[in-house]
């Protein structure tokens, strides 16, 4: 008998806002728990304000409990790097500084050596700029304030929601069909 808690693997990815990244991640098959929050900085406990301050050098991100049966680290990457631009250093679109970088944040040397290779062969056959993206040990994650978590899902018709994420939630629903979990 399989202990369920061990058959969990966490992935902590920062692609701009997390709230564009959480909706896409809670839909994919395998995944189990999406939560928003900080990680990569320099100051404990931080809050939405300091991030966004630009001084503790927290990016956002969002955690993911996935099962590596049914949806591998190789998956979540590749859905990490065709729903965001990690070409842009400390920006997507419109958000703008440090906390919007793009960052995989490993959690054991296999992440890592996974995370180099798609940041060396995958992310370069898709995007024409270089790739940017931060590849760091995961130190400390903090949880976002409630109010981050499931953002997209409770405030789908907020401007924001409407002509970023949409979009966004959109192109992944097409594009990874096959793998999104039954509604």
């Amino acid at each position: 008998m399989t202990n369920e808690a061990s058959s969990q693997e966490v992935a902590t990815l920062g692609g701009g806002c997390f709230w564009c990244l959480e909706p896409l991640y809670e839909e994919l098959t395998g995944v189990g728990q999406v939560v928003s929050g900080y990680a990569g900085g320099h100051v404990a406990n931080p809050t939405y304000e300091q991030i966004c301050a630009k001084t503790t050098g927290h990016a956002e991100v969002i955690q993911v409990t996935f099962d590596p049966t049914v949806v591998s680290f190789r998956e979540i990457l590749e859905v990490f790097f065709t729903s965001h631009d990690p070409t842009t250093p400390n920006r997507q679109g419109n958000d703008v500084g440090p906390q919007y970088r793009s960052v995989i944040l490993y959690h054991d040397e296999a992440q890592k050596r996974v995370a180099e290779e798609m940041i060396r062969d995958y992310a370069p056959q898709i995007w024409d700029k270089p790739i940017v993206t931060e590849l760091v040990p995961l130190d400390t994650f903090y949880v976002a304030e409630s109010y981050h978590q499931n953002y997209y899902r409770d405030n789908g018709f907020q401007p924001y929601c409407l002509f970023v994420i949409r979009p966004k939630v959109n192109k992944f629903r097409k594009q990874w069909q096959a793998k999104l979990k039954a509604s």
